[in-house]
């Protein structure tokens, strides 16, 4: 069980103003984690992988194939102007 000086402590640290309802309502609250959690570690997990997701995560997006390549002369057809075989763009200040 966690005391209320320690619930108190915590408050302080995070700039909370708790009244001693809070400390003790949070006190027996943050108590009975520390105890679920306890009984978790009492499980045996020797040989379980760790996972870093309960599920398992597949990349959704379609693989990145061309399917049609336009050449250098049909991209330049779109251009508005041309100098040397690139595009020419009005210059940035």
């Amino acid at each position: 069980m966690i005391g209320t000086q320690e619930v108190k402590h915590v408050a302080r640290l995070a700039r909370l103003e708790l009244t001693e309802e809070e400390v003790n309502k949070y006190s027996k609250q943050l108590g009975e984690i520390l105890q679920y959690v306890e009984q978790m570690n009492e499980i045996d997990t020797t040989g379980i992988e760790p996972m870093p997701h309960a599920i398992p995560v597949y990349n959704v997006m379609r693989e990145d194939i061309v399917k049609y390549e336009e050449t250098k002369e049909e991209l330049m057809q779109n251009a508005p102007f041309e100098e040397n075989g690139f595009f020419r763009v009005p210059k940035i200040n």
